[in-house]
């Protein structure tokens, strides 16, 4: 038998293909075991919240799994509030930290929408923000799209060379370290508010790395993430996932690894605060909602009625996935013959690295028998 390797010396570019290993499928009747309920106020974005601890969330009814499975967790929509005081909803976070080279998947039916609702899905560090924040998905009252972003402490900005490179997104602020961080805004339709709950909602991911973030509204969620399987140690490939949302590479303004450490995930939904209460943000959609033009005093306070009817997650799943070391898919054109006239394979060349990079090597193919076909890797 005989093993070829040929270069090509032409400037062909070599894509990197990643795989990853299920570590975690949060779903179904357990996919709160493994979280932390915050107990407290919101010192974090000031929202007129109390976030509930494990035991109050289960018996107030604002944790749950519905008839199909999915995790609902949501704001109370049933109790009066008195002035100054403030209403109960759900703050969760992981108990796992997760390190460089995590990929996270979140299929979500519902997000919760509304004036004064702002939900977010978002990781942080141990501090902050020393070593970062990931904003994953974020809007206000009635947004329809999502904003995505990065917080760090000064020094670090996100640069795109032409601007909004391998991006779907369009960037705004450019430093992370400013108060709304870097943030590119989604161009997907249907990322956010009235019209995600009406497609039936859509599916997220993020590597933890070069930090890319993808959206795929539902109907448009790639094959390997439609069909990957939730058995531990499972294989999940990323070569039809196509151009990311948001691209949030390494660069020299911006070493991800120097401004990031490991990080949690969390679910929050709260309500005002520092953003959605905002008069020039609140005023234009929702401040004919009530007779005082407030946030906090036309929504919050008093018997809600059907104002935080909308203001819930619907969750199939959150995965986390950690690097593989796997074999990579073989191509299947085939090209020479082994010794004993075996038809070869062309196996081609599949990189694991880091995730939205392509290296400008000269193209490389190795041509070997089909019985060496498995030892290559």
């Amino acid at each position: 038998m005989k093993l070829v390797v040929v270069l090509y010396l032409s400037l062909l570019r070599v894509s990197i293909t990643i795989a990853y290993n299920l570590l975690e499928d949060f779903s179904g009747n357990t996919f709160f075991d493994a979280w932390d309920f915050y107990g407290s106020y919101d010192n974090l974005t000031l929202g007129d919240v109390w976030w509930l601890n494990r035991e109050q969330a289960f018996e107030q009814g604002l944790v749950s799994t519905n008839g199909e499975g999915n995790a609902i967790i949501k704001v109370d929509n049933s109790t009066e509030v008195l002035p100054n005081e403030k209403r109960n909803a759900i703050r969760i976070t992981t108990q796992r930290t997760y390190e460089f080279g995590t990929l996270w998947i979140a299929d979500i039916v519902r997000l919760p929408w509304g004036c004064s609702v702002w939900p977010a899905l978002w990781t942080m560090g141990a501090d902050w923000p020393q070593n970062g924040e990931i904003d994953i998905i974020e809007g206000i009252n009635l947004m329809t799209a999502n904003q995505m972003a990065l917080h760090t402490r000064l020094g670090c900005v996100h640069t795109l060379d032409p601007p909004n490179l391998n991006q779907v997104g369009v960037s705004g602020e450019t430093n992370c370290g400013a108060p709304s961080g870097c943030t590119v805004f989604e161009q997907k339709l249907f990322s956010f508010g009235r019209d995600y709950a009406a497609k039936g909602g859509g599916v997220w991911a993020v590597q933890f790395e070069e930090s890319g973030m993808w959206f795929w509204p539902r109907g448009q969620v790639p094959p390997s993430v439609l069909n990957a399987s939730n058995a531990p140690g499972s294989t999940l490939w990323l070569d039809d996932w196509g151009t990311p949302s948001a691209n949030f590479p390494s660069t020299p303004s911006c070493n991800i690894s120097d401004f990031f450490g490991p990080q949690k995930l969390v679910l929050d939904i709260t309500l005002c605060g520092i953003w959605a209460a905002l008069p020039e943000l609140y005023t234009p959609p929702c401040g004919s909602s009530g007779p005082t033009g407030i946030c906090y005093n036309d929504n919050v306070v008093g018997l809600p009625g059907t104002r935080y009817d909308n203001a819930y997650f619907e969750i199939k799943y959150i995965r986390t996935y950690t690097q593989a070391e796997v074999p990579a898919p073989t191509p299947s054109s085939a090209s020479e013959q082994g010794d004993d006239g075996s038809p070869g394979t062309n196996v081609g060349v599949w990189l694991v690295g880091r995730p939205g990079i392509w290296w400008g090597w000269a193209g490389l193919s190795l041509l070997a028998t089909r019985d060496l076909v498995g030892g290559l890797w």
